[in-house]
């Protein structure tokens, strides 16, 4: 799932600073076995998921071409500069840090079931019918915790 839905977007970076599709997909490979063994690294306040992928796969594909030591018919070592960092600036980062942290706090705050509803909606992308059916409830009561609970987040975060 996570493969299917960043593959693309880590070939793409990799594939235009090493400008060689096997190349490419190796280093893409290389992203992958990094984060399953780094994945207690990652810092949600600090970079989104993808940023942080993004960012290990320019690093990996930069690794790769220093290390073959050999000039591609790619892009220059140079352009690598010229991706998109799509990272927030330092006043964006602190201000999405804060959020992050009173959404934190304004979840803690729930019950226990709506927190796990909404995070599972929300952040693993389950349907309210499959909730429902994970929580052996009836799909209406699902569909009340969930709003319930957001709405005692919109109060937490309003307030």
């Amino acid at each position: 799932m996570v493969v299917d839905s960043t593959g693309p977007k880590l070939f793409g970076i990799c594939h235009r600073i090493l400008g060689d599709e096997a190349e490419a997909e190796d280093a893409v490979q290389d992203v992958y076995v990094s984060v399953w063994h780094r994945a207690s690294s990652f810092n949600p306040e600090r970079a989104s998921p993808i940023t942080w992928l993004a960012t290990i796969a320019r690093n990996r594909a930069i690794d790769r071409l220093r290390s073959s030591r050999r000039v591609r018919q790619g892009a220059p070592l140079d352009l690598a500069f010229e991706i998109v960092d799509d990272r927030p600036d330092p006043e964006q980062g602190a201000l999405s840090a804060d959020a992050a942290r009173r959404l934190s706090h304004c979840m803690d705050e729930l019950e226990a079931r709506q927190q796990a509803a909404i995070r599972a909606a929300f952040f693993d992308g389950l349907s309210y019918p499959d909730l429902a059916e994970r929580g052996k409830v009836p799909l209406g009561t699902m569909k009340s915790w969930i709003r319930r609970g957001l709405q005692q987040l919109k109060k937490c975060l309003d307030g």
